[in-house]
């Protein structure tokens, strides 16, 4: 079994800040006067990017004034768009610490800082009091996680009596081992993918209450496609998941869309609630 920073060293792929940075200076992008909009290309650093954003913050009973938190929250994309869009605040926390420097100043950049605080830290260990938030989400992280019943035995510790958590991650299909590389991982030490089954089974028995669990797989293979049509078409984009991922992100973009085409990968969303 890997540890926690042999995760953390998967994704850390030199300096984050910097490549992003040097990324939008070359799309000719200013950073006086930068918007969330346009960091969506880079900061959405999971399957489907904002859109799988979108959808889930759809799903999620969000109220102006919460105080949320985002499990894994990679360089802080997705906790801006949920802070921007429903003015709340949002707590991020990942265990690698270059996302975590480039988030800060991206949040500084996009004068988000106010509603956006982001600190190294592991999801089975969460550094927050009990019942301290109104509702958590988590977007593509458990699949590094080897201890899903700590993850979301803690989600529910610090979340309040009736509050949300929101996950979407691609389990375990029935139909074989995943191929390597992935997106998440490159080998199988780092990758601790479950059927879709027992993640609710978990999550049932850390107490949340009200799961309700969606099929995405459709909706990856087709944003999948969409993006490799699109680069085929007008060629690779300065902007895009590899600015963090690195160039291989194609392959392994690849590698997903024949997992879930084959039975290997079942990606799902979950929306389930502490009991009041």
């Amino acid at each position: 079994m890997a540890s926690t920073n042999a995760v953390a060293d998967y994704w850390t792929k030199g300096n984050t800040l910097k490549r992003i940075l040097q990324a939008l200076e070359t799309a000719g992008v200013a950073l006086e006067g930068i918007s969330i909009t346009d960091l969506a290309p880079i900061d959405q650093f999971h399957a489907r990017g904002l859109a799988g954003t979108i959808d889930l913050a759809n799903r999620l009973p969000i109220a102006a004034g919460q105080n949320l938190l985002d499990i894994g929250c990679g360089i802080g994309g997705p906790a801006r768009y949920m802070a921007d869009r429903f003015d709340c605040h949002v707590s991020g926390l990942d265990i690698t610490p270059g996302f975590i420097t480039a988030g800060e100043e991206l949040n500084r950049l996009t004068r988000m800082d106010d509603k956006v605080d982001l600190r190294v830290g592991d999801g089975v260990t969460l550094p927050y009091g009990s019942a301290y938030f109104d509702g958590a989400f988590s977007q593509h992280v458990t699949m590094n996680v080897a201890d899903r019943a700590g993850f979301f035995a803690e989600a529910f510790r610090v979340i309040k009596p009736g509050g949300f958590f929101g996950l979407s991650e691609h389990g375990l299909g029935p139909n074989g081992d995943p191929v390597f590389p992935l997106p998440w991982a490159d080998r199988a030490d780092i990758c601790h993918m479950i059927p879709p089954g027992e993640t609710e089974h978990l999550l049932d028995t850390a107490g949340f209450v009200g799961i309700e669990l969606l099929d995405t797989g459709s909706r990856y293979v087709n944003g999948y496609n969409e993006v490799a049509a699109k680069m085929k078409a007008d060629g690779p984009s300065v902007l895009g998941p590899h600015v963090i991922g690195g160039e291989d992100i194609p392959l392994r973009s690849s590698n997903s869309i024949q997992c879930i085409e084959e039975g290997r990968s079942s990606p799902i969303e979950v929306v389930c609630f502490k009991p009041v």
